[in-house]
């Protein structure tokens, strides 16, 4: 049964020092809610798996939260580098992390296995790239039936899956629409979820279209408002271009990055306090 929580109690309940975290949401629906509030509890010590990590991140990665990241595609989209990401990897600043990299379509594999209950995910790709020569955990083997020579890596099967969502409804549906990314893969490959979304309302179907992820999959609902910003929620709020084009001036440099983050991040209550204090400072 789909538990509704604040996300600092789900975060706190499901997000443990050492766990591995899922944060999905490709270019849209990202969710920087629970990514704060993560932060904001000072979990460390954690396996951060994304797609694109971009702000979100880069945030966590800067504050010392991440032990190891599983990703593809690092950047501020956009804009360019991933300061903190680049500094972790090339000066092991705050501290030494692991990188395992892949391509989109190997983590959409590996979470499509995961969602299955597969140990690997087996697909054609990367033959005649340098990706295994950065990343052992590529192997090739020979498929049984035709002799042909297949990829495979490991299944994504995460301790915990957060992504963002427009709507729920009561019994703990989920509704998104817009792009998507990998979220309901996500979700079903991992062992607990906590979707973030704009709003709960009465009831959620497919018949204006989007897509429906139900109660059963979905172990909690946290209600925040604005939780993809700076990202965007298709029919809620747009993409704000302004901050991530900001962000390369906030993160460049290490002591300002945790200066900005105290002080907007760190000393707030919540992710609202958090949008009050950049509103009021003209980041919004």
């Amino acid at each position: 049964m789909t538990e509704f929580l604040e996300l600092a109690t789900a975060v706190k309940r499901y997000v443990k020092p050492g766990c591995s975290v899922a944060a999905e949401g490709f270019t849209h629906l990202i969710p920087h809610a629970a990514g704060a509030e993560i932060i904001r509890q000072g979990i460390r010590h954690l396996e951060l798996i994304r797609m694109t990590p971009d702000i979100i991140f880069d945030q966590m990665i800067g504050m010392g939260c991440a032990d190891k990241v599983v990703f593809s595609w690092g950047g501020n989209p956009g804009v360019g580098s991933l300061f903190r990401l680049r500094d972790a990897y090339e000066h092991g600043v705050p501290h030494e992390i692991e990188f395992e990299e892949h391509a989109h379509a190997a983590m959409a594999n590996a979470f499509a296995a995961g969602a299955a209950g597969l140990p690997c995910a087996v697909f054609k790709g990367y033959r005649g790239t340098q990706y295994p020569e950065v990343n052992p955990k590529i192997r090739f083997i020979e498929c049984p039936f035709t002799g042909e020579v297949l990829t495979a890596i490991p299944s994504h099967r995460p301790d915990v899956a957060i992504v963002h969502a427009q709507r729920a409804d009561r019994r703990g549906n989920v509704w998104m629409t817009g792009i998507l990314g990998v979220q309901k893969e996500a979700i079903l490959a991992s062992e607990c979820s906590i979707v973030t979304v704009e709003e709960v309302v009465e009831s959620v179907d497919e018949r204006s279209g989007g897509t429906v992820i139900p109660r059963w999959a979905v172990d909690v609902v946290c209600e925040a408002r604005l939780g993809a910003f700076p990202s965007y929620a298709e029919g809620y709020y747009d993409r704000s271009n302004e901050f991530y084009q900001r962000w390369g001036e906030i993160s460049k440099d290490f002591d300002g990055f945790r200066e900005w983050m105290e002080r907007y991040v760190v000393s707030t209550d919540d992710f609202g306090q958090y949008l009050a204090r950049l509103k009021e400072d003209g980041y919004v």
